[in-house]
């Protein structure tokens, strides 16, 4: 399944900007992990140029100016989509980072916010696919073919299948995690992720 890129339009008209004297306060969430990156905050124009340039600027109230993220240290914010509250006085946007957020070199200004464990794992597998590190074994498992990957995938599914009937909780969690991994890595090596797999599931639950 191929990745569809393209954002959604997103209706500026509607927002409220008198209520914070022309600027509005910008949450920015990871669009892969869902981990809180930065808050910040746009005017008229900065939004007008998040959304030409696909990449997301600020209105810098200490530099009294338009600021694109990453501008000095290329780790751009790559937008993803842009959404409104209720009160449509604050912004929502999605990114995909390229490089750590926060000026300190971390992931995000907010050093213990929370993220989706299992899209940090699949853009580790998406890394350790793309660069091959020696030693590894996501490395391994990737030059030894889809084949392998897939019946390491299969004995994983029967030990936890076994696990559940006739081990405890713990032998339950590993085997279930060591599954979880391997099917993680399977997806990768047939150019899929997981994001794709939960996209069908999001898909199947969808209202009618």
């Amino acid at each position: 399944m191929a990745t569809d890129n393209r954002r959604p339009a997103f209706d500026a008209t509607r927002l409220d900007w008198n209520k914070g004297d022309g600027l509005l306060p910008v949450i920015v969430q990871d669009a892969a992990t869902l981990r809180v990156l930065m808050l910040g905050y746009m005017n008229r124009e900065a939004l007008q140029a998040t959304l030409a340039g696909g990449r997301v600027t600020f209105f810098s109230r200490s530099k009294q100016r338009l600021w694109t993220k990453g501008e000095s240290s290329g780790h751009v914010l790559e937008l993803v989509s842009v959404e409104a509250d209720c009160d449509d006085d604050t912004l929502l946007v999605l990114a995909r980072p390229h490089g750590p957020t926060c000026h300190l070199q971390r992931a995000s200004c907010f050093p213990s916010a929370p993220s989706a464990f299992l899209s940090e794992l699949d853009a580790l597998v998406a890394q350790r696919e793309r660069e091959r590190p020696a030693e590894s074994y996501t490395t391994r498992l990737f030059e030894a073919g889809v084949r392998r990957v897939a019946q390491k995938v299969g004995e994983e599914g029967v030990e936890t299948a076994l696990a559940a009937v006739a081990q405890d909780e713990t032998a339950l969690l590993g085997e279930s995690a060591d599954l979880l991994y391997h099917l993680t890595v399977l997806l990768r090596a047939r150019g899929l992720s997981l994001a794709d797999a939960v996209g069908v599931l999001r898909e199947r639950h969808a209202p009618r």
